[in-house]
């Protein structure tokens, strides 16, 4: 049986000591590999090209293109790279703006270590990674903008959802894959790949980024 391969990482950090601190780190970890360095969005955007990386680790503040335009053309070209979006700002309208751009996690620069590696590991598998603090942020300017009328809407769209779909969102509130809720609820790995799709239709999601979100902010 040949070995898994490492996560290929790419990391768009415009400070320089930040960017080769991160580096080294993530380095170090035995099932990670970090293809290729970017200073700017547009280094960022043509490294992405060029080495395919699996996870990108996108500060949202950088020069000659920021990092939520970067994070939009990585992912418009290659929907298989997974970008986790890292800034010092817990600002509403950096968190949603990286969300609509296709980011899979949001994570502060003063996260502890294993919180970055975590939600590599989690993006890397397709799981997304949020934070219930950011995750009501995100939701929060949702209902901003969609108004009363929506979140009538969203509440009388989750009593649409059987008591196993429930149990599958609570899961999913709970940071567990597809595969830790399937053990928990004595299912295959398929049927709650199968209920996930359900409830994303029912709730009128588009990706588990968006049911991640709900679900945090719910629970």
């Amino acid at each position: 049986m040949s070995e898994k391969k490492p996560i290929r990482l790419l990391i768009a950090e415009d400070h320089a000591v930040v960017r080769q601190a991160v580096a080294a780190l993530l380095a170090l970890e035995p099932d990670m590999d970090v293809v290729a360095t970017a200073a700017d969005g547009e280094q960022a955007v043509r490294a992405a090209r060029a080495f395919q990386p699996d996870v990108v680790l996108m500060d949202m503040k950088m020069p000659r293109m920021d990092g939520v335009a970067a994070t939009q053309a990585i992912v418009a070209e290659n929907p298989k790279t997974h970008v986790i979006a890292l800034t010092t700002f817990e600002n509403d309208e950096l968190v949603f703006d990286a969300f609509l751009a296709g980011a899979q996690a949001y994570l502060l620069k003063d996260a502890e270590e294993n919180e970055i590696l975590k939600a590599i590991r989690a993006v890397a598998q397709g799981e997304p990674c949020l934070s219930p603090r950011i995750a009501e942020k995100v939701l929060g300017e949702f209902r901003r903008l969609k108004g009363g009328a929506h979140a009538r809407q969203t509440a009388a769209d989750e009593e649409s959802l059987t008591e196993r779909e429930k149990e599958v969102l609570d899961g999913v509130a709970a940071g567990k894959n597809n595969r830790a809720i399937a053990e928990e609820l004595g299912l295959a790995e398929g049927t709650v790949k199968n209920h996930v799709s359900a409830i994303l239709a029912k709730l009128h999601l588009r990706s588990r980024t968006e049911l991640a979100i709900r679900a945090l902010a719910h629970r």
